[in-house]
């Protein structure tokens, strides 16, 4: 399993830091209100706020999976999950709340339903032996948009990871 990260905050990082290009997380977790975690990522750098709250990094380039519950007294408000690719310095990128300052996203499911199929499809990644942080990017952005229409995404083989990495291996 890829490394989780329990600790979670949901208020806005302070941004990345200067000269390192590194991209910030804050995550919360407040038992039954909030809860924000990373499902998998190469955490550069952690850094704890209170016992509540603490700030992940990232390095440019590597991808990470962010979840969002968030539940009041009565229902759940917000199920979300992000897989979020790090932009260097000066890249364009999507903003996101909670992650500074933006990323390539490359998939967003809203809703419970949605969330766990996301996180099932990670589970089968892993199965296979595979960081899921080290799939194709491509393969994230095929499974958002089969998702977004309704579809079954198709699944990731240790054929399709071969080939994603001979072909990283021959661009410039």
């Amino acid at each position: 399993m890829g490394t989780v990260v329990d600790f979670r905050s949901c208020r806005s990082a302070s941004g990345a830091v200067a000269g390192e290009g590194l991209t910030d997380v804050e995550l919360t977790w407040v038992e039954k209100k909030i809860e924000c975690w990373i499902r998998f990522g190469s955490v550069a750098r952690e850094k704890v706020l209170d016992r509540r709250r603490r700030i992940v990094s990232f390095r440019p380039g590597d991808i990470f999976a962010f979840v969002r519950w968030a539940a009041n007294d009565h229902d759940t408000i917000i199920s979300r999950a992000d897989i979020v690719r790090v932009v260097a310095e000066g890249e364009a990128h999507q903003t996101l709340p909670f992650v500074r300052p933006g990323g390539d996203i490359l998939l967003t499911a809203q809703g419970w339903p949605k969330v766990e199929r996301v996180l099932q499809t990670i589970d089968g990644i892993e199965q296979l032996g595979i960081d899921p942080g080290a799939i194709s990017p491509d393969h994230w952005r095929h499974i958002h948009n089969r998702m977004t229409v309704g579809q079954a995404p198709r699944l990731y083989t240790m054929d399709l990871h071969r080939a994603y990495l001979l072909r990283r291996r021959v661009q410039p």
